[in-house]
């Protein structure tokens, strides 16, 4: 019996460990795949700031949704717009490297994956 529980207790944490190595390695490749992870949805893409910016305009005015707002630090440039049923969308895009950007997409206060992968789909269709 304390075989099994050793052996599941190493098992649990090699999928662990081999989980957080695969989201590292798409993140590291640049345009990986996107991650929902605290109800947001990020992916690193490799494009400037700049340009990320424009296609996050593009894209929300594309999908008729009208930016309220738009503020920008040294760390992120947030873009605030209103889902088609009211609740707020917050795009944070920060930049990584000269030509890789971080996106993060969150529709509501509780977050929606198939909200924002939609408006993350279409962002990236501008790049």
């Amino acid at each position: 019996m304390n075989k099994i529980i050793k052996f599941l207790i190493v098992g649990i944490f090699l999928v662990n460990t081999v989980g957080c190595v695969a989201i590292m390695a798409g993140t590291a490749g640049g345009a990986g795949t996107a991650v929902w992870l605290s109800g947001k949805l990020t992916q690193e893409v490799h494009a400037s700031r700049e340009k990320a910016v424009k296609a996050a305009r593009s894209a929300l005015k594309s999908l008729k949704l009208e930016i309220t707002k738009e503020t920008k630090t040294e760390e992120v440039t947030q873009i605030k717009s209103n889902y088609t049923d009211g609740r707020e969308i917050w795009i944070d895009i920060r930049p990584m490297t000269e030509s890789s950007t971080k996106i993060e997409v969150r529709v509501g206060a509780i977050g929606d994956k198939a909200a924002a992968d939609k408006i993350l789909k279409k962002i990236a269709s501008y790049l």
